[in-house]
């Protein structure tokens, strides 16, 4: 009978401890829900304002504001003045959230320079001085035009609009040819041949090979059948 109290006591105690432990496992998640609301925000409307004056209205709520590139025509919002940001305002946001604004270029259009025949750096300098927004810059390589120089833009020149969009000419590619099989070769000729092409060629001998005369390409890098272009190094191993 003793024994029989003695177990239901430490059974007490048990659900007691663990009643206690329930209870302090839900208080402190309530306490972190508690914490973690207390951390969020909710993102203000900074439509319309500066640059200056949405970077202290953000940061006053502990949260940071970051400029997107590209600005675009809106009929009621001035040049210079945040037009668009993401995430929207009304939406909860944690403190140190950033939020990416746009700016807005103005209610009326930009007449659009003629940037064709500018080298690709002097065309994207334009752009930025006359507060354009560059769409995208698309390459071509040809022989036809001088390299690094912008071949056509859109939309053309005089045109009022606020963006612009530049085709660049990177230049031809450099001839690739195919590598021969060279082991057997005179070493000499061989690099003489390669060196006139372009190519930079090293002659190694450093070993004798039986029944094999001197200066025979023995072996050679890249292998036969790799695609090279000229400037590109070869290495040639000859017998001594």
């Amino acid at each position: 009978m003793a024994l029989t109290s003695r177990v239901w006591g430490v059974g007490k105690v048990c659900l007691l401890a663990g009643a206690l432990m329930a209870t302090y496992l839900l208080f402190a998640a309530a306490g972190m829900r508690v914490a973690l609301r207390t951390r969020e925000v909710t993102i203000p409307n900074v439509s319309g304002q500066t640059i200056a004056a949405a970077s202290t209205t953000l940061s006053d709520l502990g949260l940071l504001l970051r400029l997107e590139p590209g600005q675009r025509l809106h009929p009621s919002i001035p040049a210079g003045s945040v037009m668009l940001q993401e995430p929207p305002p009304g939406v909860s946001a944690r403190r140190q959230r950033t939020i990416k604004v746009w700016l807005s270029a103005g209610s009326r259009p930009s007449r659009i320079p003629a940037l064709v025949g500018q080298s690709a750096r002097s065309a994207q300098l334009r752009v930025q001085e006359d507060r354009l927004e560059l769409m995208g810059v698309a390459e071509i390589r040809s022989g036809r035009y001088p390299s690094d120089t912008v071949v056509a833009q859109e939309p053309p020149p005089a045109t009022e609009s606020t963006a612009v969009s530049l085709l660049v000419n990177r230049g031809e590619r450099a001839a690739t040819y195919v590598m021969p099989d060279l082991i057997g070769a005179d070493g000499t000729a061989t690099a003489d041949t390669l060196r006139a092409q372009g190519f930079r060629v090293t002659v190694v001998g450093d070993h004798p090979y039986p029944n094999v005369p001197p200066g025979i390409v023995l072996r050679q890098y890249p292998q036969a059948g790799f695609q090279i272009s000229p400037g590109e190094p070869i290495s040639l191993e000859v017998s001594r």
